[in-house]
């Protein structure tokens, strides 16, 4: 609400914010959209579940299973030698693996990864999921 005066300046000293808003509303709108390519860049389309419980962060390398079947190891695409990257990995110390498959990819291919992880020592490890929108977390 501006203050009228009976001045013959006519001046008014209010600072007009809407293209303030503008702005912050544009940055905002770039980081929704942008955040969630930075997580990962290995594109995997993941599975949703409900989860009850958090799990405490550790130490972990992250294994990408892509819609096509390649794998990656941090990123860095591995094939047939995943096992030996793990032992090497597992040799620098204890850690745990966050398995990230796509959605489309069959059960015998996660299956064996898991086995791979088995065969290299390492007996932590966990699947990533995104939570799943339709039914509220108890």
């Amino acid at each position: 609400m501006a203050i009228i005066s009976n001045d013959s300046d006519g001046m008014m000293s209010d600072i007009n914010v809407t293209p303030l808003v503008d702005v912050m509303l544009v940055l905002l709108t770039v980081f929704i959209v942008t955040a969630p390519l930075l997580m990962n860049a290995v594109s995997v389309k993941l599975p949703r579940a409900a989860a009850t419980t958090a799990i405490s962060k550790i130490d972990s390398v992250r294994i990408s299973i892509t819609e096509d079947g390649k794998l990656y190891l941090d990123k860095r695409p591995v094939g047939a030698n995943l096992e030996g990257e793990l032992k090497r990995l597992r040799a620098d110390g204890d850690f745990s693996v966050e398995i990230l498959a796509d959605e489309k990819v069959h059960y015998g291919h996660v299956a064996r990864v898991m086995a791979l992880v088995q065969r290299a020592g390492i007996t932590k490890f966990a699947f990533v999921m995104l939570p799943d929108q339709s039914k509220p977390a108890r």
